[in-house]
């Protein structure tokens, strides 16, 4: 257990270290109005807390700097969230103009916002196609051998592709086709659509619609939608900017798993609720060692849909990031849900 002594150092070494990214020392700790204690004092504590694993002393430094343990600590324990100002606030909800009609466009546009605000890098996962169901199919034939298949999701997402017009198939059985379709499958999730066209779906079709086998065939393949969702990124070249990142090597790893989309969309993919905050190690990735991910959900509709998050050095701010973080996740929220809605 810390004494209030040590909190009080833990928490003005962390506050320092951020704002400088050089090693604190006792002296300038003793200068802070908010600390009574003496330059002596505050080195034996300062000891206390190195012995403890909360502080790391750099080679070649008088000066200390905090250990992912003393950030663990901090973020858990003496951190209050900064709160973002009614001006801040403002200009977030304002920046989503609302000629955005496009999920993906939203989306692509928080994650700008986020890098903006905090000078890190902003990852953003779009919504999860896995657990979106389908809200309505449209076939728009192009000419006797081919059309464009249009589906729309609950999520307001919107996939088209072209398909091919199976032979003997006329308009009235496209028709025919689009209202069967939009009756038996809506509401149902998209990893179950390919199951239900081919068993129950089918069985309808067969007794409205010629060669129905072939339109069947046809179908199937635009069912086959990919359950894993983008990961967009902004701010990348922020990381050059950090004292940490000055190492190439670093860089090269850490720009290299970014690239890993998998990976990344593992990472995103579905996450506690509410603001979490994983710290160096505790990434289970070398590449991001000396990185911190803050993150946080958002829904549409009541459903969770999405990851935003911040990667940033473990020297981050988190007091700023947490607000930002959370605010934009809530924002997000409500803009995603209205566009769903159509209001």
């Amino acid at each position: 257990m810390l004494t209030e002594r040590q909190l009080l150092i833990l928490h003005a070494i962390v506050d320092d270290y951020i704002r400088s990214a050089e090693p604190v020392g006792s002296r300038s700790i003793s200068k802070r109005e908010d600390i009574t204690f003496s330059p002596a004092t505050i080195r034996n504590d300062m000891s206390d807390l190195e012995e403890l694993g909360f502080l790391e002393k750099p080679h070649s430094s008088a000066g200390r700097i905090p250990s992912q343990k003393g950030y663990r600590y901090y973020v858990d324990h003496l951190l209050l969230p900064q709160r973002l100002t009614a001006d801040e606030r403002s200009n977030i909800r304002s920046s989503f103009n609302e000629r955005m009609r496009e999920v993906e466009e939203v989306i692509q546009h928080s994650a700008r916002v986020l890098s903006n605000m905090t000078s890190y890098i902003s990852l953003v996962l779009g919504p999860e196609m896995f657990e979106a169901s389908l809200r309505n199919i449209q076939i728009i034939p192009l000419s006797k051998e081919s059309a464009i298949f249009i589906l729309v999701t609950d999520t307001g997402r919107v996939e088209n592709q072209t398909i091919a017009i199976p032979e003997g198939i006329e308009a009235a059985d496209l028709e025919r086709t689009v209202n069967i379709l939009n009756e038996r499958l809506m509401g149902v999730p998209l990893y179950k659509l390919r199951t239900k066209l081919q068993t129950e779906v089918a069985n309808v079709l067969r007794a409205h619609v010629q060669n129905y086998e072939h339109v069947v065939q046809a179908l199937a393949s635009s069912f086959d939608i990919d359950k894993a969702e983008k990961v967009f990124y902004s701010g990348k070249t922020n990381l050059l900017t950090q004292p940490e990142f000055r190492d190439v090597e670093k860089v090269r790893m850490l720009l290299n798993m970014l690239e890993e989309d998998d990976m990344m969309h593992q990472i995103l993919r579905k996450p506690q609720s509410g603001i979490q905050v994983k710290i160096g190690h505790e990434n289970n990735l070398e590449a991001f060692d000396h990185c911190s991910l803050i993150t946080a959900t958002y829904s549409i509709s009541g459903k969770h849909m999405g990851t935003i998050g911040i990667l940033g050095p473990t020297r981050m701010e988190y007091r700023r990031v947490i607000g930002v973080v959370d605010t934009l996740s809530k924002d997000l929220t409500k803009i995603l849900t209205k566009l769903y809605q159509g209001s």
